[in-house]
């Protein structure tokens, strides 16, 4: 990324967190990035989930992930070599492994290791490889992992199913970030929320959106992400939803993430110059 005297810059970091489980973190991590690259954002994806599912998303067969997060976070190799080009332009990954849910017991001794994503990510820096944005997916878990992936990044993106237990998770992710920002990093904040599985048909759907931009208007993205069937198909073939089937309702919901986030970023640069 180059700031607006042509100098390199490093690349936004955001984390896609939410401590609840299933409500389509991965897929907003795949199909976002996927968005972004299209328009010719260069993006590198992190997969921090022990499952992988955003690696196995993305094309990466487990038998051929030779350097993956485990690698970088656990035993320090240079986050360079263990960058993979994707089946999409511009979309890179660092892929995960099973052997990430082992990562709290293997580093427990170590007094920096909620600093290691943070230590890594600077040597990414070092090489003439530019990103735009680097996308952490996280566990659906307040662990090492995901404490690690906050303490590196500038901000959260917060994908929120439209159900009812949503607010509770919303109001735990939020109170998380505010002792991270006391204890490990100062500047992080909520980038914002994406709306997912959205049923307009179901009533409770509609109050939860109601409830969610009553309480955090600034936050909720516009763009919301229906409930769709081709989202949930894409991954059995190892690609992003947007390749799968770019007309598809959820397709094209996070095309339009991705404009407004764009455009969001748009207007933050205005503010600083």
């Amino acid at each position: 990324m180059l700031d607006s005297g042509g100098r390199s810059t490093p690349a936004r970091v955001l984390s896609v967190a939410n401590q609840k489980g299933g409500v389509g973190k991965t897929t907003t991590v795949i199909n976002l990035g996927t968005a972004l690259a299209a328009v010719g954002k260069r993006v590198l994806l992190l997969d921090l989930d022990p499952q992988g599912n955003a690696s196995t998303g993305l094309g990466s067969d487990t038998l051929k992930r030779n350097v993956t997060m485990y690698d970088v976070l656990v035993d320090q190799i240079d986050l360079n070599e263990a960058i993979i080009q994707t089946i999409v332009p511009n979309l890179f990954l660092v892929p995960a492994s099973v052997d990430l849910s082992s990562a709290d017991v293997e580093l427990a001794d170590d007094q920096n290791r909620l600093l290691r994503l943070k230590t890594s990510l600077k040597e990414l820096w070092k090489v003439k490889e530019e990103f735009d944005y680097v996308f952490i997916d996280c566990p659906p878990s307040l662990n090492l992992l995901t404490l690690n992936a906050l303490a590196a990044s500038e901000s959260v993106l917060v994908p929120l199913q439209a159900e009812f237990y949503a607010l509770e998770g919303l109001s735990q992710l939020i109170l998380t970030v505010r002792e991270i920002r006391q204890s490990l990093n100062s500047e992080l904040r909520i980038e914002g929320i994406v709306l997912t599985m959205f049923d307009g048909r179901n009533n409770l759907s509609q109050q939860v959106e109601n409830d969610v931009r009553d309480h955090m208007p600034e936050l909720v993205f516009k763009t919301i992400v229906p409930r769709n069937v081709r989202l949930s198909e894409a991954p059995s073939f190892g690609m992003p939803a947007i390749l799968y089937d770019h007309k598809s309702l959820g397709s094209i919901a996070y095309q339009k993430l991705a404009a407004e986030f764009l455009l969001r970023e748009d207007c933050k640069s205005a503010k600083i110059e």
